[in-house]
């Protein structure tokens, strides 16, 4: 037998082991679209149908990959991708869909009708300010914006569904209704539903006391591209969610294109039947993050280019390092210090922004982060109630998030530690000082504590803003 051949064999056996430890679901989805191409004495190249299947695959298996084979045969190997050349035809990179999407807005109507096979007006339901041409891209969703482009390309096969979930003003709508609009420009008659998951449940309720459920039956089961944003909203409502348990498995089995988005993660959404969870990360999981700085004075600057105003460079960088939440944040600050300018007749400089940020960082929606909002954060987190956090058991179970709401609250607000053991059940201030010394210490050693803190105050800050 030739090395490659042994090589072979290996592969073949590597996958029937991987076949054991992942989902059904998974084997299907990542696995087998892979096909063995060639090797050599220490390296093995499969082909994969696109580079952001070969980018999943590497982020998420190829480690296990590498393990199996080196148990298998001793030997370490490299694993090289190559892509399908049908696919290397048809594939872009996002940069070139944007450029490809710019030309289109660049032609004469007559020209687009031409070249275009979909629609020329917007589509129905849909921002058609939403799209992938004026999307920034960034370290902190390049992924997800590479997800909606291949999914915008082929809606309903490899990808669906998909769910996007991250914090408020990070995007999630304007990618949603990206991958909409795309469609709608690109395939005649295709029949694009947007909803919010809050419209979902009041058209449901409106169908059954009027009688109609199978017109909205109809309406949502018969869409060739769902999209549904902030399904978060769904918690607790459980005929609504036995409706879209049904509505999905008629798109999934006619291979209709579904994406949802939500604030967080489907396994810390409460009260979400097991099943829908089930269908809702049956596909794709992408998330988004706030922007580093290069992307959001990116942002930014796009932002300033659209309304026609020439902002300084340190006017940006000002703002961007002032505002590390989201984007709506950003637009936000930027938007009044531009409106501030024009209303009094002032340059956009340095001064004006310093003087506006002040103001904007003392508005009282940047002011809603409550101990009351950290107790129930962190209570939720860990499935308690905000009053355990303020009682008197000292089961590990209640003691460590309570040291924990303790630490956040001393971190992120202007409470004395008295101020804070009063808010948790009248205890001392060298209660409250142990605490924070406690869970200093534990990150310290344990980077799952540091990880946990950072979210727990992202979702924190998250719920601020809505208050």
């Amino acid at each position: 037998m030739s090395e490659w051949q042994g090589n072979r064999v290996f592969w073949d056996e590597a996958l029937k082991i991987i076949q054991q430890q992942v989902s059904e679901q998974e084997h299907v989805m990542w696995f087998q679209q892979i096909e063995y191409t060639e090797s050599d004495e220490d390296s093995i190249t499969v082909t994969v149908p696109s580079s952001f299947y070969r980018d999943q695959v590497k982020q998420r298996y190829l480690d296990l990959i590498l393990k199996t084979l080196r148990q298998l045969s001793g030997r370490s190997f490299q694993i090289h991708f190559s892509i399908a050349k049908t696919e290397m035809v048809q594939e872009k990179t996002y940069q070139e869909t944007r450029d490809d999407t710019q030309k289109r807005n660049d032609q004469s109507p007559s020209e687009e009708k031409k070249q275009n096979p979909g629609n020329s007006l917007p589509a129905p339901g849909l921002n058609e300010e939403y799209t992938f041409t004026n999307f920034v891209v960034g370290d902190n969703n390049r992924f997800a914006a590479n997800a909606a482009i291949a999914i915008s390309k082929n809606p309903g096969t490899t990808y669906n569904p998909c769910l996007i979930y991250g914090g408020v003003g990070l995007g999630k709508t304007h990618l949603l209704q990206s991958i909409g609009n795309s469609v709608w420009q690109e395939k005649d008659n295709a029949k694009i539903v947007y909803v919010t998951a809050e419209d979902f449940t009041n058209e449901f309720i409106r169908s059954i006391q009027e009688n109609k459920t199978h017109l909205f039956k109809n309406k949502y089961r018969k869409a060739d591209v769902l999209l549904i944003d902030d399904i978060h909203f769904l918690q607790k409502k459980h005929e609504t969610q036995e409706e879209l348990f049904h509505t999905f498995n008629a798109l999934f089995d006619a291979k209709k294109q579904m994406i949802f988005t939500s604030d967080r993660p489907v396994s810390e959404i409460k009260d979400i039947t097991e099943r829908l969870q089930n269908r809702f990360t049956r596909g794709l999981t992408v998330d988004l993050q706030p922007p580093q700085m290069e992307t959001a004075v990116a942002i930014l600057k796009k932002k300033a280019e659209k309304q026609g105003v020439y902002v300084a460079n340190d006017v940006i960088n000002l703002i961007c390092q002032k505002i590390t939440t989201n984007v709506r944040d950003l637009e936000a600050a930027l938007t009044r210090i531009i409106a501030y300018a024009e209303l009094v007749n002032k340059e956009v400089s340095l001064e004006v922004a310093q003087r506006q940020l002040k103001d904007f960082f003392s508005s009282p929606t940047q002011n809603n982060i409550t101990v009351d909002v950290i107790q129930r954060v962190v209570a939720d987190y860990f499935n308690l109630s905000a009053n355990e956090l303020k009682g008197k058991k000292r089961t590990r179970q209640v003691a460590f998030p309570r040291q924990m709401a303790m630490y956040i609250t001393r971190e992120i607000t202007e409470a004395s530690m008295t101020d804070v053991g009063l808010e948790f059940g009248g205890r001392d201030h060298t209660t409250v000082m142990h605490a924070c010394q406690r869970i200093s210490s534990r990150m310290r050693t344990d980077p799952t504590i540091e990880d946990i803190i950072q979210t727990l105050i992202r979702k924190i800050k998250e719920e601020g803003s809505r208050a």
